[in-house]
């Protein structure tokens, strides 16, 4: 077990590169196994949750060669089983991504129940209706065991909800499958854009990129490939939101803007200005932070939403930064019902947090934050507790930091690079929840 010792205070500046996107990095590794070609994976973020499905993509034969710091070479050549460790499973959510290409290259895949954060109930459902619209039958019981004895075939898929995993199974699949499927009511966020262009690269023809309807031509084999993994653009609006509550100011170089201008909209709202300069990001420094009231000097509100709206994986982080902002934020995050429960640490290091239910909660800023030992509860959590942490008064401790490492890379060497003062150090026993 590991923790971060952090003082705040300290103004977050310089200039960073985005790490390679997480949720592009998880179902463009999965899909190596669709062909049994060299597949070279560029711009690959160094974080517990790629290792995580690497291990997993051993386990089943895949060969894995890291070609340099953030390049990885894969081969599935040698794939020897369709049946997925459960030990490994559950470690991530995304072990589930492997059923897709599993079930469209050899005809099964057996599937344990995966893992990751409790955030609150995520479907599989949507997963196993795209499977059986495309012929595969799914049997439920300890382990979800799919089959398509005969190979599945070219459908039509409507998503009775834009789940990105399913949408990502669902494309996966289909480019192993000759003939047409079409995709409705798919999930368009630019992790499954990126998947799309892998399978493009890899020699199906993916329609529609960036909709939500998507038009697969799938090939009877596909080739390997060699592809660049975007930046992240939730890691990126974190920093952005460092940067903000911190006072500094801070350039994102090589970003893509497009996939930044929801959140620039919305921390705008709050109070957050950033300018586009080219592909890169500037966060000014020393900014006042005012909450945006709407017209009739109605509360703000920042709510989540499937692409293109306010990604759900940053309201934790923009609860963080409305502990910063002049005003009263109502934050309304309706996608999952456990992701907000983590603000009783914030409110522990003296946030005014008023929780209205399990989804919606009204933050009123400025509050200045004190340190204190709290613990990461997940991915997000954790960076959003990190970030006060940051701009708080006196020393913070954060524990279970590994989950803040399943989603951000070498966080804390990043950011003593930009004038951040914390220290990993190692730790016997598990802090206080």
């Amino acid at each position: 077990m590991e923790k971060f010792l952090i003082e705040g205070g300290v103004p977050l500046s310089g200039t960073l590169v985005p790490a390679g996107n997480k949720n592009s990095a998880l179902p463009i590794l999965a899909a190596s196994v669709l062909t049994d070609e060299e597949v070279l994976v560029r711009n690959v973020p160094r974080i517990r949750d790629v290792d995580a499905m690497l291990a997993i993509l051993e386990a089943i034969g895949v060969r894995v060669a890291w070609q340099g710091p953030n390049e990885v070479a894969l081969c599935a050549a040698g794939v020897d089983t369709v049946g997925i460790d459960p030990e490994l499973s559950e470690q991530i959510r995304a072990s589930f991504l492997l059923a897709g290409p599993l079930l469209a290259r050899f005809g099964r895949a057996v599937m344990p129940p995966p893992g990751g954060d409790v955030i609150g109930r995520r479907r599989l459902d949507p997963h196993l209706d795209a499977f059986r619209a495309m012929g595969a039958t799914a049997l439920c019981e300890r382990e979800i065991v799919l089959s398509a004895a005969k190979g599945l075939h070219a459908s039509d898929v409507f998503m009775d909800e834009p789940s990105v995993m399913a949408t990502e199974n669902a494309l996966m699949a289909a480019a192993l499958t000759p003939g047409t499927t079409v995709i409705g009511n798919a999930a368009c966020e630019p992790h499954v854009q990126d998947l799309a262009r892998m399978l493009l690269a890899m020699g199906a023809e993916v329609r529609g990129i960036g909709s939500n309807l998507l038009t697969v031509t799938g090939a009877e084999r596909l080739r390997g490939c060699d592809h660049v993994i975007a930046p992240d653009h939730i890691e990126i609006g974190s920093f952005i939101a460092l940067a903000g509550v911190t006072g500094g100011e801070l350039v994102i170089k090589d970003t893509v803007p497009d996939h930044l201008r929801m959140i620039r909209l919305v921390f705008e709202r709050l109070g957050l200005r950033t300018e586009l300069r080219g592909h890169d990001v500037l966060v000014p420094g020393g900014q006042r932070l005012v909450a945006q009231a709407d017209v009739g000097e109605y509360k703000s509100k920042v709510q989540d939403g499937p692409w293109p709206a306010f990604p759900a994986d940053l309201t934790s982080i923009a609860v963080a930064l409305a502990t910063q902002t002049e005003g009263s934020i109502l934050v309304h995050e309706w996608m999952f019902e456990n992701r907000m429960i983590f603000t009783d640490k914030l409110i522990v290091m003296g946030a005014d947090i008023v929780m209205c239910d399990p989804h919606r909660a009204i933050v009123t800023g400025p509050r200045r934050l004190r340190g204190e030992r709290v613990e990461s509860p997940d991915i997000r959590a954790g960076m959003a507790i990190l970030l006060a942490a940051l701009c708080a008064e006196g020393q913070s401790e954060i524990g279970n930091v590994r989950q803040i490492d399943r989603g951000y890379e070498r966080i804390d060497e990043r950011l003593r690079e930009l004038g951040a003062k914390i220290e990993r150090v190692a730790t016997e026993t598990p802090l206080p929840a």
